[in-house]
């Protein structure tokens, strides 16, 4: 079995996580590999001297590692969407900062969370992603993301129009900063602070989410996920501005954009006793009373 870490080079990212995972898979006779960027970090910053085999891309990660243990938070685990890609690798979220929908291991569990991969006590919460065809291949083929896809007006220029079509049936014209077409994993991301729903991870739907729209009678809307979402934008500038998770293009208005679920999941580890109602309340404080 081969475990594979990968993580941002920030302070909050330091050698003691790595060196507690390397001590445990050592005695389990399991073999770590570590993303090179990180690692040639830690030897520079944290004068790191353990030797680790390293990965530096997709390819490397896919061919070697079993599972993926990702250290930071919430941006850093969709990085990891770019890096596991189709391959079914299961991800496991370790937060070292503040508390996170995606990363929701405390890092304080980090050994218990080891023994519990390597004993197999989880279940894979296989969470759909959302795809996007057309606009010349922008994202060179890494054209989906777990949180959303976002249509967004250039820099500070004046509002553009969003023509929406629901499998080829004309839905609405949205005249707004932008719009967002968020999967139930990112319902509690962006679409949530432009004042969409909060879902249910298994839930089968796609949320379309005004940013800033210029008629305020216009709301967020939920479909099925099997729907086919289509996109004509214009404006008074020729381009605009469109975003995977946290992967951005600039695309010509007269760029094509086809929205569809994707054909496969990504697969997060889910260890016994977490649940998804239990991190919702913790991040939005619900039930907690501050009045002194």
């Amino acid at each position: 079995m081969t475990i594979a870490v990968y993580a941002r080079s920030t302070k909050d990212n330091h050698s003691d996580y790595v060196e507690q995972i390397f001590n445990v898979l050592k005695t389990e006779n399991v073999n770590l590999i570590i993303f090179e960027a990180y690692y040639n970090y830690l030897k520079s910053v944290h004068n790191f001297n353990l030797s680790i085999p390293t990965y530096s891309n997709s390819e490397q990660l896919i061919s070697k590692a079993d599972y993926l243990i990702c250290l930071g938070g919430d941006g850093s685990m969709l990085e990891t969407v770019s890096l596991v890609r189709n391959s079914g690798i299961p991800v496991l979220g370790v937060n070292t900062g503040r508390l996170g929908f995606l990363a929701s291991v405390n890092k304080t569990d980090l050994n218990k969370a080891i023994q519990q991969i390597l004993k197999e006590k989880f279940t894979l919460d296989k969470r759909e992603l959302v795809e996007v065809s057309g606009c010349n291949n922008f994202f060179d083929n890494v054209n989906y993301a777990l949180n959303e896809f976002t249509i967004h007006k250039k820099d500070s220029s004046a509002m553009i129009n969003i023509d929406t079509y629901i499998d080829d049936v004309f839905l609405n014209s949205y005249f707004a900063d932008g719009l967002i077409v968020s999967t139930p994993t990112g319902s509690t991301a962006y679409s949530l602070s432009c004042g969409g729903p909060i879902m249910m991870p298994d839930s089968d739907n796609f949320i379309i989410t005004p940013i800033a729209p210029h008629n305020l009678t216009v709301r967020p809307i939920v479909i099925s996920n099997n729907k086919k979402i289509s996109f004509k934008v214009s404006g008074r500038n020729d381009s605009y501005n469109i975003a995977l998770d946290s992967r951005s293009a600039q695309v010509p208005t007269s760029s094509e954009i086809i929205l569809k679920k994707a054909d496969f999941r990504m697969n997060l580890i889910n260890l016994e006793g977490q649940h998804f109602f239990t991190t919702l309340r913790n991040k939005m404080m619900w039930g907690i009373d501050k009045r002194s």
